[in-house]
């Protein structure tokens, strides 16, 4: 009898083993399902939704938020957080269309017209210079992350809001016989039939898969995340790294600002309001957890497209803008309890060897 009772519990031990499998492929795999999911529903409910111009109109929308949120994960992964990133995106669109429009100097009675490559080389130049702000308060004056960027958001904001008085920048298309044609091409040109900003976004992407899983900057990235004082004991450049992610955080979104406003051809000082919780959103519906340490390329473009996807459909099958957002923020909330369960389980595995010491990046410890 005790044979029989010793099999028996064996094979309920693996037929838990198994069912707690797949149920972490499922939860592992949700942004994966969901955009499965949303694709068939939607494709269901409009005989539009799944056709080949539609998905790549549909992508166009995605490479913006996409390209927030690849910003946004370098910053999740230390743990910390960048709320500037919907403002600096419409700063720099609002700098793109000043270039655009001509820099007149008046001593010199003159007007500089840039070719669009400088406008752009420019435009990430400030990317760069709003995110190493950022990164310089909260590494070096330790301004907590959320204050910091809330900071910065105000004052990317409210200096889109001066440049023109509120007032947008119309026709960047720019004039041959000034040499600064070719701005449009950021939004509407393509490439072997793809969006040119779906191509910089897949990019950007590619670029950031190798660094974070080929170079050290990518380790120490999730090393600091996972504890940081233990990575700094290791010898880790912490300073430097967190600096460096929100500098990448705000190039990204100037790309982002760049692609939009090509896009629309024009140039707004409110582009970009509330972006900053798409970008979250993404990274969070991709499985990163808030706490760093936790995440990864793809499952934020995944995020993204659920995030691009499910907004999109939604407007096709003429859902009210006001449903939407109830729709959009209990994906996200949902996004954040599936995360919370998700590592919930591993930080109790990984409470026997907390005595070690370890700053591996998958490790169930955080920095502070």
């Amino acid at each position: 009898m005790s044979d029989i009772s010793q099999t028996a519990s064996g094979e309920q031990s693996r037929k838990g083993r198994g069912s707690f499998d797949l149920g972490r492929m499922l939860l592992e795999g949700r942004a994966f399902f969901a955009l499965i999911a949303i694709i068939i529903i939607f494709s269901i409910l409009s005989p539009v939704y799944f056709t080949t111009n539609n998905m790549l109109t549909m992508s166009s929308h995605v490479a913006i938020f996409g390209l927030l949120s690849l910003g946004m994960l370098l910053v999740i992964l230390t743990g910390g957080i960048d709320l500037s990133v919907g403002s600096t995106l419409g700063l720099s669109g609002m700098v793109a269309g000043f270039l655009m429009q001509g820099v007149t100097l008046e001593s010199a009675g003159v007007t500089l017209y840039f070719p669009v490559w400088a406008v752009v080389i420019l435009t990430c130049a400030l990317g760069a210079f709003v995110g190493a702000i950022n990164g310089i308060l909260i590494a070096w004056f330790r301004v907590p992350a959320f204050v910091a960027t809330l900071g910065m958001l105000y004052v990317a904001r409210g200096a889109a809001l001066l440049m023109t008085n509120g007032l947008t920048y119309n026709n960047l298309g720019g004039s041959p016989e000034l040499g600064n044609t070719g701005f449009d091409w950021l939004g509407f040109n393509r490439l072997f039939g793809i969006p040119v900003g779906v191509l910089i976004f897949a990019a950007v992407a590619i670029v950031l898969i190798f660094v974070l899983n080929r170079t050290p900057f990518g380790r120490w990235i999730y090393s600091t995340g996972g504890n940081s004082r233990a990575a700094e004991l290791s010898g880790v450049p912490v300073k430097r790294v967190q600096v460096l992610v929100y500098v990448l955080s705000g190039v990204c979104a100037a790309i982002a600002g760049l692609v939009l406003s090509s896009q629309l051809t024009s140039a707004g000082p409110t582009a970009g309001n509330t972006y900053e919780l798409t970008a979250i959103a993404g990274v969070v519906i991709g499985g990163a957890a808030l706490t760093g340490g936790r995440g990864n390329v793809r499952g934020t473009l995944l995020g993204a497209f659920v995030i691009g996807f499910l907004s999109d459909g939604l407007v096709i099958i003429g859902v009210s803008s006001y449903w939407q957002t109830v729709f959009m923020g209990a994906v996200i909330v949902l996004a954040v309890l599936l995360n919370s369960i998700q590592y919930r389980g591993r930080k109790k595995s990984a409470k026997p060897a907390s005595g070690s010491g370890s700053a591996s990046p998958q490790s169930g410890t955080t920095g502070g």
